[in-house]
This record gives C-alpha cells, sequence and structure tokens, in this order.
C-alpha cells in the first residue's frame, strides 16, 4: 500500500472501532434515564436496580469511548492537515462547538449522575441522566454536521485558497444532514435494544435467580429493538433522496459503498422483521427458552450494520474528502512516508483493538456478575463516627 491507502485505512478502522462505542452509548443514554424516571416516579426499587445495572453499563462504555475518540482527533493534525488548511474554519466549527459545549457538559452531567446517587434530591439527580442523553445526542448532532459537509460542502464559498463559512443556516440545514442524523440516532436504539435483549436472554437461559429483572429487561430490549429497527430503516430510505441529489453515483451496485449499502440494508430489514415477530410474542419470549440463544445471536448484527453503514457513508463519496472541493490525496499531510504512517496505524489500531476488547470483556463481566453486586448508585456506608451521632 502506498501512503495515501494506509491514511485511509488508518481512518477507516479507527473511525468504524469509536462508531462502534458511540452507537451504543447513544443507545443505551435514553434507555436508562426512561429506567430512572420510572424509579423516581414509582420509588420501586426494583426499578432503581434496574436503573444502577444498565446504568454501570452504559457508564463502562462511555468511558472506554472517549479515549477512541481522542485517538481521532489526533489522526486530523497527523495525516490530514491539508483539510484543516483549506476548510478548518468551516469544518473545525462544528467540532469545536461539539467538544466546548455538548461534550464538556455532557461529562458534566454523567459525572453528577454517577456520584449523585444519595446525594443530590431524586428529582435533581434524575434531570442530570435526561441532560446527559440531552446533551449526547447534541454531541451527535454537531458531529454530523460535521461530516455531512464533507459530503455536501454547503454554508462555504471559496475565497483564495480556503474555504469559508458564509451561510451557518445552510451548513446547519445541509441536505445530506436532515435524515441521516434521526437515522444513526435510531440505529444507537436498535444497537442497545439487542445488547439489552442479547443480555438478558443469556442470563435466562443459565436459569438465573434473577429471573423477574432479566424478563423485564427482556422486554424492554424487545420494544427498543424494534422501536429502533423500524425508525433505522424508515430513516435510512428517506435520506436516498436528500444523498443521490447531492452525490449522484455515490452509491453504484458494484462499489464498496453499494456493496456496504446493500448488506446494511439486508441486515436492517432482518432485523426489523424479527423484531417485529418478537414484538407479537413478547409475553410469552422470556419463557421460550429456545428462543433464548436465538436472541443472543441477534446482538453482534447491529454493529456489523453500523460499520457497513459507515462503509457505505464514506466511500460513496471517494476520491473526495469534501465532496466537489477537495480530493483525498490533496487534504493528506505532505512529507508522510509509509514507515510513519505504518507505525502510527500499529500503534492506534493497536490501542482502539484493545481498549474494544476491554470494554466488551468489562461489559460482558457486568452481565455475568448481574444485578447482585452493582458498585454504581451502591449506598454509602455510614462510618462509625457518623453512626454514633
Amino acid at each position: 500500500m502506498d501512503v495515501l491507502d494506509l491514511a485511509r485505512l488508518q481512518f477507516a478502522v479507527t473511525g468504524s472501532l469509536h462508531f462502534l462505542f458511540v452507537a451504543l452509548t447513544l443507545g443505551l443514554a435514553p434507555l436508562v434515564a426512561i429506567m430512572n424516571t420510572r424509579y423516581v416516579r414509582t420509588g420501586n426499587p426494583e426499578h432503581e436496580r434496574m436503573t444502577r445495572f444498565w446504568g454501570q453499563i452504559y457508564v463502562t462504555n462511555y468511558a472506554l469511548g472517549i479515549v477512541t475518540g481522542l485517538v481521532m482527533e489526533f489522526q486530523f493534525g497527523m495525516s490530514w492537515s491539508g483539510l484543516s488548511h483549506y476548510a478548518g474554519d468551516v469544518f473545525g466549527a462544528p467540532l469545536a462547538i461539539e467538544t466546548l459545549v455538548a461534550f464538556f457538559l455532557e461529562s458534566t452531567f454523567l459525572g453528577l449522575w454517577i456520584f449523585g446517587w444519595h446525594r443530590l434530591p431524586k428529582r435533581l439527580h434524575l434531570a442530570c441522566i435526561w441532560l446527559v442523553t440531552l446533551t449526547a445526542y447534541a454531541s451527535a448532532f454537531w458531529i454530523m454536521v460535521a461530516n455531512s459537509f464533507l459530503q455536501n460542502p454547503a454554508g462555504a464559498t471559496v475565497q483564495g485558497d480556503r474555504l469559508a463559512l458564509t451561510d451557518f443556516g445552510a451548513l446547519l440545514g445541509n441536505p445530506t444532514l436532515v435524515m441521516a442524523l434521526p437515522h444513526v440516532l435510531s440505529a444507537g436504539l436498535l444497537t442497545a435494544g439487542c445488547v439489552v435483549m442479547g443480555a438478558s436472554a443469556y442470563q435466562l437461559f443459565r436459569r438465573t435467580a434473577e429471573r423477574a429483572f432479566f424478563t423485564t429487561s427482556l422486554r424492554i430490549g424487545v420494544v427498543t429493538a424494534f422501536v429502533g429497527g423500524f425508525l433505522t430503516v424508515g430513516f435510512g430510505y428517506a435520506q436516498f433522496g436528500f444523498v443521490e441529489t447531492a452525490q449522484p453515483d455515490k452509491w453504484s451496485a458494484n462499489t464498496l459503498a453499494g456493496i456496504g449499502l446493500g448488506s446494511m440494508q439486508t441486515i436492517g430489514e432482518t432485523l426489523q422483521l424479527i423484531t417485529f415477530l418478537l414484538l407479537a410474542c413478547v409475553k410469552w419470549l422470556p419463557r421460550w427458552r429456545w428462543a433464548q440463544p436465538v436472541l443472543m445471536l441477534l446482538t453482534p448484527l447491529p454493529f456489523i450494520a453500523l460499520v457497513l453503514g459507515w462503509i457505505a457513508r464514506e466511500e460513496g463519496r471517494q476520491p473526495w474528502l469534501i465532496y466537489g472541493k477537495l480530493t483525498v490525496a490533496d487534504a493528506l499531510t505532505p512529507g508522510l512516508t509509509a514507515g510513519q504512517i505504518m507505525l502510527s496505524f500499529l500503534a492506534f489500531v493497536g490501542v482502539l483493538g484493545m481498549l474494544a476488547v476491554v470494554d466488551y470483556l468489562l461489559i460482558a463481566r457486568l452481565i455475568r456478575r448481574g444485578p447482585a453486586l452493582i458498585a454504581l448508585g451502591e449506598q454509602p456506608v455510614l462510618t462509625l463516627s457518623a453512626s454514633r451521632l
């Protein structure tokens, strides 16, 4: 491979790995918020346990996902300085807003939620997790604004040898953003639903002592996966017209983008059909032991579809990095050697691969352990001196 191909492969692999963390985070956040709301409204301790258990999995995935995002940021400066020079004033604006506003607020509210158990008033504590969800969605919005600009450079004009932002409203109303954002958010719900469904099926198959807990969780997972799948497929098809107007040849059947799109559609439509059938029998599903291994096998399918969708969206605009304005070759940092790219490729992919493995091993461990021992939200132990007061 030459330098350009290595740099592209590096970004593709690291971007795909990071996207898997992001999608699960976007899907689990509203689920945990809804569980927390049920607890605050009813005071039922079982709802509290459910919030803490699935919240612990959410926090684990979020924490490791942060590091993968930092690796992505490094690559813009190291490998793609041509992009920063030519369009940094436009492309960098939504990324800066995402980092300085959405991400910092999300992290702050999440910290308050994690450490606010039994310290903050219940309703204020509940507000924190809903604010986490809203800021997570805001973060996704700004990232998709930046990505949609690469697909269709709306709101910018050429001034000298650079692009300048001339219409912020056009940037935010980019046609390639309108349906793509809800498509991504819905895919997150589908992913989270399948994870909750598969994890609950695993515990039920093991004949867990927490049968009532995972029966409820399984039903929540099925409903979430159905809603997410229905919306994902719907918004996926809805964006075709917008994308094909901006990039008429994006998804030719014999290209990598076309193959990725077709494979993603097959998985999405299959999951939509299966979750519809599961929804119809959700009342009896937890008792059907034969069905539980099938539910476990469904868990990785949304993750595969996510990577295929990423490939279809990004590969389809090649050889352009900014469609019609800047090629990938021109965006590459001058003077890079194959050895330098290979070294950073091995380092980045090694770190991200390790984090992905650690993430899923930790989540698997938490699922196997079940809700008997949950560190998140544990009632603080009174000290001896405090107990004497």
